[in-house]
């Protein structure tokens, strides 16, 4: 995630992230299920949701 994109993540409210963090996760999940079919070969992508949704996560506990 790149530094504007985080910025403008720390502006949105509570509930935002919350629906922001379950979209990523049914994302995370979809490329979960591509990689195992063979259809997606970018096994890296995974990584990269799992690091976007642990850093909202962490914007959300300072936030509370």
């Amino acid at each position: 995630m790149k530094k504007k994109e985080l910025n403008d993540i720390k502006t949105k409210t509570q509930d935002e992230l919350k629906n922001l963090v379950s979209k990523k996760k049914l994302e995370l999940m979809k490329n979960k299920v591509k990689i195992a079919g063979g259809d997606n070969k970018n096994l890296k992508a995974g990584w990269k949701i799992r690091k976007e949704i642990a850093q909202i996560m962490s914007i959300l506990k300072v936030i509370k």
